[in-house]
């Protein structure tokens, strides 16, 4: 049985220190394409999402490595480390999703600003950007409440000079690609000017809060299994590491 559980807790968290030394490799790549640690830059670094790839993976792969010497060498300081950690991350977890079942509103506040400051920093920051197209191709909206919202990006907004003035992204667009092969960046100029009528056969209408709310509804089966199988996989580490830890302590006293 200890031989087992050993080498079953050590294969487990070999596989999650690669996924986790993956997700740093992704963060770290991210930072040094945009060049974030030049001098210019190095005083924003703090709000870059890459920073937050870095620190998930640089947690993970330090948490796992633990679970992996510990397993191998039967290092009961290690194991315990561990273990405490697992649960420490269970516990978070678990307070997380109680308070974003309880304070439902709050949460939709706190997207609406996230979004709106992604929305900001549009032209200026590649990574929100991409997060920001990815979520109004996807979901087919424009905007966090409607498409009008791009009033508040300083080029899309109706005072700016370039011809960018009134407009919204090319992602807003029902049809961004001219003839089905060419992306047309243009789609969206002008937009803003539009009437809702006129603009709902250019643009997509509808805010991106609303199709973030009705794809979690849509989905919400799926991830509440996500969730439970995560937290279970977490709980039978906690319950494996136990059970090795017995197993090594039990074999000290009476060998």
């Amino acid at each position: 049985e200890n031989y087992f559980l050993k080498y079953f807790l050590f294969l487990c968290n070999l596989v999650f220190t690669v996924l986790g030394l993956v997700v740093l490799g992704l963060g770290m790549w991210g930072l040094i394409s945009k060049e974030s640690f030049a001098q210019e830059k190095i005083g924003s670094i703090g709000t870059d999402p890459m920073l937050i790839l870095v620190t998930l993976g640089f947690v993970l792969t330090l948490l796992c490595l633990s679970g992996c010497v510990g397993a191998l060498r039967e290092n009961c300081s290690l194991l315990k480390l561990f273990s405490a950690a697992v649960l420490v991350l269970i516990t978070a977890q678990v307070l997380v999703a109680i308070m974003a079942y309880s304070l439902g509103d709050q949460v939709g506040g706190y997207l609406r600003s996230g979004m709106l400051a992604a929305m900001v920093r549009y032209q200026d920051d590649l990574d929100l950007r991409f997060i920001t197209d990815e979520i109004q191709s996807n979901l087919q909206c424009c905007g966090a409440d409607n498409y009008r919202d791009w009033e508040i990006n300083i080029y899309y907004n109706c005072s700016a000079p370039g011809v960018l003035a009134c407009g919204v992204p090319a992602t807003c667009c029902v049809d961004p690609l001219e003839n089905g092969t060419v992306w047309n960046s243009q789609c969206g100029v002008g937009a803003q000017q539009l009437d809702e009528f006129t603009a709902q056969s250019v643009i997509f209408l509808g805010g991106c809060l609303g199709g973030i709310s009705r794809w979690i509804e849509q989905h919400e089966g799926l991830i509440g299994t996500v969730g439970i199988v995560v937290l279970g996989v977490q709980i039978l580490t906690v319950f494996i590491t136990t059970r090795l830890l017995e197993s090594i302590q039990w074999y000290k006293v009476y060998r």
